[in-house]
């Protein structure tokens, strides 16, 4: 998946988003998006999005999967209304998950990262349509020392002709000439860095700073909302805010014990910065397979969230059949934007249908 706070595959090249696309565009026109909705559908789909801004150009762009405009944000509310989809919060979604299925499907719509331009992006058009929102906060970004490491890796792959760091004790480098190598050694470096403990990556991501001159705390606080930012969101009442950790760590890289701090301390800290108690939907950093375990899942049981969502795809089941601490999402590809393409997502289609997991009753 790309680094950052993305929930897709590091690296997906260009050609399979185009054959992804291709298959979503053929099982449209098959008409899948209609008459399978009814049989796989379920209650409804939470979808996930990250920067919401105006398109850059160049040829380099690793994160792009990881941005809509904000014209396709109205593009796709408008159309959710027009397929009569509910939007709903989170709170009706988890509602939703445990009782019988409705006649109509729910979406939910939710954004991860703090990303500033979420203000000026996403904010003036959620608010247009008057509908409602949740947003994922990883505390220490809005306190304003959370690194934002994919960015820096990003800006220096761009600028450079060839990098060098220290990888497990030995010196390496890599030609970033052409733009092919360039997304190659963002993917490879980008899914090592991630792996790696806090410690670990704090030092690594450092070192690579500091050679090629890039200021990563200046280019962590420019790209993230702060506070009062984050409180005039608050008191939008079609605004749910939740935790996203402290640092926004893969918890399966730390110990348990760190793991269930991040987690915690992320939500105690968002509630004395807002004055709220009501922080009770919960995001894994990252939330592919390979981010969290189950032993996570009982964490965010644990500590009472109410729910907490993955980015492993799929859709949520009525009458109790999806674990509302290990929700799936449907992570949009910000390369397409095929209204066709997002209403067979929608339906369900293109998902192995998910086992039940176990989980006692929210309280």
């Amino acid at each position: 998946m790309p680094p950052g706070r993305p929930g897709r595959d590091v690296g997906v090249s260009a050609e399979s988003s185009f054959l992804t696309g291709l298959k979503l565009e053929l099982a449209y026109f098959c008409g899948k998006a209609f008459w399978q909705s009814r049989e796989v559908g379920g209650a409804g789909v939470i979808l996930r999005f990250e920067r919401v801004r105006p398109r850059r150009a160049g040829l380099f762009q690793p994160l792009k999967a990881s941005e809509i405009t904000p014209k396709f944000l109205d593009r796709t509310i408008r159309a959710l209304k027009r397929w009569r989809y509910d939007i709903v919060t989170m709170d009706e979604a988890c509602r939703r998950a445990v009782i019988m299925a409705q006649r109509r499907r729910f979406v939910c719509l939710t954004f991860d990262g703090c990303y500033k331009d979420f203000v000026a992006g996403a904010y003036p058009v959620l608010s247009r349509h008057g509908v409602p929102f949740t947003v994922f906060v990883p505390t220490a970004f809005p306190d304003g020392v959370g690194q934002a490491w994919w960015l820096a890796l990003e800006m220096m792959i761009a600028r450079e002709s060839r990098v060098g760091l220290m990888i497990d004790g030995n010196e390496r480098h890599f030609s970033v000439r052409s733009a092919s190598e360039k997304y190659a050694v963002f993917a490879f470096l980008s899914g090592w860095l991630r792996q790696l403990a806090p410690a670990d990556l704090t030092a690594a991501i450092n070192d690579l700073c500091r050679r090629y001159a890039i200021d990563l705390a200046r280019l962590s606080r420019e790209a993230s909302m702060d506070w009062s930012d984050l409180v005039k969101l608050a008191a939008d009442p079609l605004a749910t805010i939740g935790s996203a950790t402290v640092n926004y760590p893969a918890l399966s890289s730390l110990k348990d014990a760190d793991a269930q701090r991040e987690m915690i301390m992320g939500r105690a800290v968002a509630q004395t910065a807002l004055q709220r108690r009501d922080l009770s939907h919960f995001a894994y950093p990252f939330g592919d397979r390979a981010s969290f375990r189950r032993a996570h899942v009982r964490m965010a049981e644990e500590a009472e969230f109410y729910s907490a969502v993955s980015t492993i795809p799929g859709i949520v089941n009525a009458e109790g059949r999806t674990n509302l601490r290990a929700l799936p999402r449907v992570s949009w590809d910000g390369r397409s934007r095929s209204l066709r393409a997002m209403r067979v997502l929608l339906s369900g289609a293109m998902f192995k249908p998910v086992m039940p997991t176990p989980s006692r009753p929210p309280i």
